[in-house]
């Protein structure tokens, strides 16, 4: 379970300025307070990180680049439809950066490392696809709701899919690491 939680951990700072953006719009409705909070966040994240000499991941310097880039698009724009469609183009973007063999090795414990390193790149090449998917479900949805429609189901589609596939990741990985690491004890 410990290691659940530091897996958990990770995602959510690496999610922090999404999430922090969600819950501010979703609590105020100001579009600009929550963009302007999330990119704060974002470039702090970064800040303290650096700060205390800590390596930056790539993810992490692609989530501030976009937070920073789309807030301030955002901004200069004040357009309804592109702050709807710009999490498109973030999806696209993170898909890309996903099908990057391993990258999920960050958030694995030891264990994982030693006995499930094949499903954690299988499992990485299905975020990338959950992302493209989350691309083109966004479209569609940009295209056919009002700003509060879209800002309800985004907000849910987007926690949603990541809880549910982390919460399925982590299951196989679990029961299958468990299956390898018993197999290894009695072969050795």
């Amino acid at each position: 379970m410990r290691n659940l939680f530091q897996a958990s951990k990770i995602l959510l700072l690496d999610l922090a300025s999404t999430l922090l953006f969600l819950a501010v719009y979703a609590f105020t409705g100001n579009l600009f307070l929550a963009v302007g909070l999330g990119m704060a966040l974002g470039i702090a994240q970064i800040g303290w990180q650096l700060a205390h000499k800590q390596p930056v991941e790539a993810l992490q310097w692609l989530s501030l680049v976009i937070i920073f880039a789309s807030g301030t698009a955002t901004f200069l724009t004040d357009d309804p439809f592109f702050v709807m469609i710009k999490p498109s183009i973030i999806y696209v973007i993170v898909g890309l950066v996903m099908l990057k063999r391993g990258w999920m090795t960050r958030y694995l414990p030891p264990i994982a490392r030693a006995t499930v390193p094949d499903l954690a790149i299988t499992f990485g090449y299905v975020w990338a696809g959950m992302m493209f998917f989350s691309a083109v479900l966004n479209i569609v949805l940009a295209l056919t709701l009002d700003v509060a429609a879209w800002a309800a189901v985004k907000s849910v589609w987007a926690i949603g899919s990541k809880i549910g596939l982390f919460g399925i990741q982590y299951a196989i990985m679990k029961s299958t690491g468990i299956r390898r690491a018993r197999a290894m004890m009695a072969a050795s």
